[in-house]
């Protein structure tokens, strides 16, 4: 096929040019890819080789690694030790006497309280009877009838407390060298006169009421 001036009409000719491009610009990517291709084998990381340890190595390995990472997880040192007990033992010498005087302070409270108790049923027991319990029936006639007319006990629900400090109140009558009984407890020390925690708890003396 043919057009005017003499030239061939067809797809040979004009496609030419793009043909010997293309064909260049392919042996250009040839030649870097070759390129890159030698020097990745000089300077870029080889992929790992494929291990070659078997499963009991491998688990091995895991123990030692977990072994070693308790080991080298950092405990408390002597010196960090010593400054806790040290600390601990300035809180206990501030704060532990006043929570032991409070607790001494809370326990004669208590020894007032049950002696105010035991005075009522006394008061009671007087009611009934015309008079209180000698020093021989002591308190336990607040719990059972000691033979004795118009009983109409028991005067306390429970058995005869003991002081907070475990000892037996002390009964005196009648009558007693203070009022018509004494009742009294001898503090922390079980015995006569004291201070503090000591100090005797009475009936008769009513500043301690």
């Amino acid at each position: 096929m043919r057009r005017a001036g003499g030239r061939e009409r067809g797809w040979g000719s004009p496609c030419a040019p793009t043909t010997a491009l293309v064909g260049t610009t392919w042996s250009r990517l040839r030649g870097g890819v070759r390129a890159l291709t030698a020097r990745g084998a000089q300077g870029l990381p080889r992929p790992p080789a494929r291990s070659t340890v078997s499963h009991d190595q491998s688990c091995d390995l895991r123990r030692r690694r977990v072994y070693r990472g308790l080991l080298d997880q950092r405990g408390f040192t002597l010196i960090e030790l010593l400054v806790v007990i040290i600390v601990l033992g300035l809180l206990v010498g501030l704060v532990g006497p006043r929570l032991f005087g409070r607790v001494g302070q809370s326990k004669q409270a208590a020894a007032r309280a049950q002696i105010e108790l035991l005075g009522a049923a006394l008061d009671q027991y007087r009611l009934d009877i015309g008079s209180y319990p000698n020093a021989g029936q002591g308190l336990d006639a607040l719990n059972r009838n000691p033979n004795v007319n118009n009983w109409n006990g028991p005067y306390l629900k429970k058995a005869v407390p003991k002081d907070p400090w475990g000892n037996q109140y002390k009964y005196r009558c009648c009558p007693g060298q203070n009022g018509e009984y004494d009742l009294w407890s001898e503090g922390a020390d079980g015995a006569p006169g004291g201070e503090g925690e000591n100090t005797d708890i009475t009936s008769w003396d009513s500043s301690q009421k």
